[in-house]
């Protein structure tokens, strides 16, 4: 006989966050959910991230607060350049019509990886409300997208959180053939440049294990926020020159 699920926590807005061993297990109908309710305002958002808590839910549910255990996250330094991929960033990097802007059309980012089909979705969890939610903390200052720009139009992005040096990957989209890889490439560029560790990518998917993402324990994971997150604020600028963390006998040394 199947075990009934625990009991999931319903969050006034400002209540805390229960602890994360009470995140529903394997056995359970939805693992790594953790509660319900609260708000989706700034000082909350903050308070989620720095838990390594994140909300995830669908038009007409209520706010899903979530902690998966394990946590795919991408470490910068062990990102596989495809020879493929290369190809497409030394293309990228030689082009004067090419560029990597950061946080110059943040909403619209957001709004584009909401419209951005994926396979097996029939519908989005970015809804409106997630949107002006992240558009607020893009305001505060933690939320930021990168975003690859041709012939001045912008073609693909991605957007993340940071606190400090802790990096949480959200969404990608693009409108032209590995526009998102370049932008994924161009973070992790970024990353490297200024020492940051991880990138949580949140959830195992095959994209994100070809180009050398991996699972860890969700107890090594906050450890890891815990640290990071007090540790001086990335400078989310990224110049031409950062090209070189992946791409060293394109450019020279800065």
């Amino acid at each position: 006989m199947r075990k009934a699920p625990r009991q999931l926590p319903w969050l006034e807005p400002g209540e805390p966050f229960p602890a994360l061993t009470r995140a529903w297990g394997p056995a359970d109908p939805a693992p790594g959910l953790l509660a319900a309710g609260g708000a989706l305002d700034v000082p909350t958002l903050l308070d989620a991230y720095s838990q390594c808590i994140f909300p995830w839910f669908s038009p007409g549910q209520p706010i899903l607060w979530w902690s998966t255990d394990p946590r795919m996250v991408l470490v910068p330094e062990r990102f596989r350049l495809h020879c493929s991929l290369r190809k497409t960033l030394v293309n990228f990097v030689s082009s004067s019509a090419a560029e990597i802007r950061i946080d110059t059309a943040f909403r619209q980012v957001m709004e584009n990886c909401s419209r951005q089909p994926r396979p097996g979705q029939s519908g989005t969890w970015i809804v409106p409300e997630m949107v002006e939610a992240y558009v607020a903390l893009h305001e505060a200052g933690h939320a930021h997208s990168v975003e690859t720009w041709v012939n001045g139009q912008l073609v693909a992005g991605l957007y993340t959180v940071a606190i400090g040096r802790a990096v949480f990957g959200e969404s990608m989209y693009t409108h032209v053939t590995d526009g998102s890889k370049i932008a994924l490439a161009a973070l992790v560029a970024l990353c490297r440049r200024h020492g940051v560790a991880f990138i949580d990518c949140q959830q195992n998917t095959p994209h994100l294990a070809s180009l050398g993402g991996e699972e860890i324990g969700r107890t090594e994971f906050a450890a890891h926020v815990a640290a990071a997150r007090r540790e001086p604020t990335l400078k989310w600028h990224f110049d031409p020159l950062y090209w070189r963390e992946l791409l060293p006998e394109r450019l020279p040394k800065a």
